[in-house]
């Protein structure tokens, strides 16, 4: 999986930067999570600061373009994202919580 950046814009008011990006992948599309993961390392960031928005892949093609916003505190990050993009982009308390729904289920 490469990562290429197409267009990054700083966005001052906001404290983040939006980057929009290609993937070139050899197997099928690649998570979220190592998306972010390798976008936090090639723009310098920590994968916690980086909210990927959306990931789009056309049919046939091994490329997919996303957009990202890399902010430069978490709290600023959870004043400005919208929720469900926060829950999206949170890997950790992701699998808790479906650790704790199955206990509950049986």
């Amino acid at each position: 999986m490469d990562i290429q950046v197409i267009e990054e814009k700083s966005n001052p008011m906001l404290n983040r930067r939006e980057v929009v990006f290609k993937v070139i992948h050899d197997e099928s599309t690649p998570s979220r999570k190592s998306v972010v993961e390798r976008l936090a390392a090639t723009m310098n960031s920590k994968p916690g600061l980086v909210f990927v928005d959306s990931l789009k892949t056309e049919f046939g093609k091994r490329e997919t373009i996303g957009y990202a916003k890399i902010y430069e505190t978490a709290e600023r990050a959870k004043q400005v994202e919208r929720p469900h993009i926060v829950e999206r982009n949170t890997f950790t308390k992701a699998g808790a919580k479906a650790e704790e729904a199955k206990p509950e289920a049986s």
